[in-house]
């Protein structure tokens, strides 16, 4: 089946481990362009050594390559500021923008929740890493159950995030936090990030905290288990890091919640690890696989949507 050529803008860690998961493992996706700013990164010399056209130009010298009308998908690994230059260029050429910062100029999309539901759209945001590994928790709770309030806190080795995350903790905060709510379902949602300096460095870890009615614990349990599946087929380093903990609230002991008043109901506690493919950073990066996973899964969905449209 012919391949559909793919750039990336930003040859740090994102970019550099999503051209090797192209590389290695798509069968819809072939590497067409890395593109970059320093001209002695890292990422753009492997992708010399790879035999992949690159740019130290930015997105000016993406548009310089003999490539570049062959490219149809372009990822941006960059960061929020640069990334509405970047998409009005990609996106007026008639090719499609995967958005791996927390812009949020697109719809937001998590592929095991509403991959399907955007596939013709120019520009798609992936979210944040914390919100590929929470917000599926949060919505398989809201698949069986009303979710008042959703709370996620990610916490990554301070070792994986890049000058580009450092850079976008506040937009993180805020893209993550309403992708709780707009994809997962919850009616509030909060966010937290902590990048931990620990040595050796800490495996990616996340908690998720929901108040929900309407349902009891198994059916919640079973939801979650189901939804951790999905997301293992293409992340395999993502698992349950111990049993779903559950809290009831009833009248003779509510819960407040900040702008949602008093609640009865369940507390669900989920705990996750996320453990990188070490296709680029080693395994303790899982913040990096499981964004980049799913940045490459959604391309490929578009992509393969492209090309049975031009069949037809």
């Amino acid at each position: 089946m012919a391949k559909v050529k793919a750039a990336i803008i930003g040859s740090g860690n994102i970019g550099t481990d999503l051209m090797i998961k192209i590389m290695r493992t798509s069968d819809v996706l072939e590497m067409g362009a890395m593109v970059g700013i320093d001209p002695s990164s890292d990422g753009l010399a492997r992708a010399q050594r790879l035999g992949v056209a690159t740019t130290h130009e930015g997105i000016e010298g993406l548009q310089k390559l003999d490539v570049w009308p062959e490219i149809g998908v372009v990822f941006d690994a960059t960061s929020a500021g640069a990334h509405k230059a970047h998409s009005d260029v990609v996106t007026a050429a008639g090719k499609v923008m995967i958005d791996l910062t927390p812009a949020a100029i697109g719809p937001y999309v998590i592929p095991v929740v509403n991959g399907d539901d955007h596939l013709d759209a120019p520009n798609v945001n992936m979210v944040t890493c914390g919100g590929q590994a929470t917000i599926p928790m949060v919505a398989a709770v809201s698949s069986v159950a009303e979710v008042h309030y959703a709370e996620i806190v990610a916490s990554i080795s301070s070792k994986s995030a890049g000058p580009g995350t450092r850079a976008n903790i506040d937009e993180f905060t805020e893209t993550t936090s309403a992708g709780i709510v707009e994809v997962g379902g919850a009616k509030k949602g909060k966010a937290i990030i902590i990048l931990n300096p620990a040595e050796p460095p800490m495996i990616m870890r996340d908690t998720v905290f929901t108040l929900s009615s309407g349902a009891d614990e198994a059916t919640i349990e079973a939801a979650i288990e189901a939804m951790v599946a999905k997301v293992n087929a293409y992340v395999p380093g993502y698992r349950l890091k111990q049993k779903v903990q559950f809290e009831r609230f009833g009248s003779n002991n509510p819960v407040k919640i900040p702008g949602l008043g008093q609640f009865e109901g369940i507390k669900t506690s989920v705990f996750l690890e996320v453990e990188g493919a070490a296709h680029y950073l080693p395994a303790y990066a899982g913040n990096l696989d499981i964004m980049t996973s799913a940045g490459l899964k959604t391309a490929e969905k578009i992509a393969a949507r492209r090309m049975e449209k031009e069949a037809a």
